[in-house]
């Protein structure tokens, strides 16, 4: 059997960083020098393109239109290797494994991201272990769909959050196992993965202007806010809001409640309703709170992470009108990312 070949894509990120006066900063050609290094004392260490991105991309800095390169670039390699791997800042990582699960579609192939929460140039980091992680996983069988290396676990892509902030251990997944994980040898839990699909690889693209924001409630928030942004000039294409518990606002909050129904009935726009606990589903018939928001016209998250839904709605809203729109879509699972019931 000939060895699997990998695409890797280095975006940027702390993983390749170096010191500067300034603070720590991406340095072109700093990564691939230790990359190669890592790859030569590395045992079974997989045959590998790198395509540096320039200028690199601290991941604070990521945009939607970066999403569209790193889906244009799997899709030009796709035929040639067996696998990809994504080098990405940790700040925005679950945002771009989200958004490339839903743009990378009939995804055969495994694409891994990961990144490092200590850089390749400090020692001691976890930027080496995660690299040669992401390089097995990125040649595992049996696996056919986007995920994050990192600390050891393989997480799904779309259902990981970056939940601490200065912890090796930055990422989990609060709403789904882990599909993999290294515990003196690689683990893999092949029934929790995604099947092999039988049509071709579809990359879309999504509208990077498309006016899409998040919102968070919070007591005493004020309705003003909401009003503003949703009754704007150019409304909004799309809204995660960000609810208490399973799904709740303040329904006594008459005010809150029109300016969103008048926002999903007249301006149209696709308001998403998740929960703002870090684990926890959606249920919009279970409260009165709740009911509220879906008399307004609100869409369930179900047990979506924020940034799941986010890049979700930037999918859907950027395709072309089909028979099931994206109010009917959002709640149903496409890659993963939700549970059903």
């Amino acid at each position: 059997m000939p060895a699997k070949r990998l695409f890797v894509i280095y975006a940027g990120g702390t993983i390749g960083m170096q010191a500067t006066p300034q603070g720590h900063a991406p340095v072109a050609g700093y990564l691939p020098q230790e990359l190669a290094r890592i790859a030569t004392r590395t045992k079974d260490f997989p045959a590998y393109t790198l395509k540096e991105y320039a200028p690199l991309i601290d991941s604070s800095n990521l945009q939607p239109a970066h999403w569209n390169s790193m889906a244009a670039d799997i899709a030009a390699h796709y035929a040639d290797y067996d696998g990809f791997v994504i080098i990405h800042g940790t700040d925005t990582l679950a945002y771009t494994a989200s958004a490339l699960s839903f743009m990378l579609e009939n995804l055969a192939k495994p694409v891994i991201v990961t990144g490092a929460m200590v850089p390749l140039s400090e020692q001691p980091n976890d930027a080496e272990q995660n690299l040669v992680d992401a390089f097995h996983w990125a040649t595992q069988a049996g696996l056919y769909e986007v995920c994050v290396a990192f600390n050891r676990q393989l997480l799904r892509g779309n259902r990981s959050r970056k939940l601490w902030g200065a912890e090796m251990g930055a990422f989990g997944s609060p709403n789904f196992p882990i599909l993999g994980r290294v515990q003196g040898e690689y683990e893999f839990n092949r029934a929790l993965c995604l099947p092999k699909p039988s049509a071709p690889l579809r990359a879309h693209r999504i509208d990077p202007a498309l006016r899409i924001a998040g919102l968070k409630l919070y007591p005493g928030f004020s309705v003003e806010i909401i009003k503003q942004l949703l009754t704007a000039e150019l409304p909004l294409a799309g809204l995660v809001l960000e609810s208490y518990g399973a799904g709740n606002a303040p329904d006594a909050d008459q005010a809150l409640i029109v300016a969103l129904s008048r926002s999903t009935q007249e301006q149209h726009t696709l308001i998403v309703n998740i929960s703002q606990c870090v684990s926890g589903r959606v249920d919009m018939d279970n409260y009165a709170a709740g009911s509220a928001l879906a008399r307004a016209g609100l869409v369930s998250g179900c047990d979506m992470t924020p940034e799941a839904a986010l890049c979700k709605l930037y999918f859907l809203l950027s395709q072309q009108a089909d028979i099931l729109g994206p109010n009917d879509r959002m709640p149903v699972n496409l890659r993963g990312e939700l549970s059903a019931g």
